[in-house]
């Protein structure tokens, strides 16, 4: 569990996905996902709300996540 789980445990999932694997390509398609890492924050709709390519800023997907 790295940080971005632990500030956000209990109160949003983290899921990580495997580009490989079948339900990774998968989501990666639904989500128009081209470059890795890439860190979405989708809201219980299924919307995007926060999208970065690249490595992460812990802090801005926290906030994205609980905003």
């Amino acid at each position: 569990m790295d940080g971005i789980e632990k500030d956000l445990q209990g109160r949003v999932e983290v899921v990580r996905l495997d580009l490989a694997d079948k339900l990774g390509k998968e989501i990666a398609s639904r989500y128009d996902v081209r470059g890795s890492p890439t860190t979405l924050v989708v809201n219980g709709d299924g919307d995007v709300i926060y999208r970065h390519v690249g490595i992460p800023s812990r802090t801005k997907v926290v906030a994205q996540a609980t905003a």
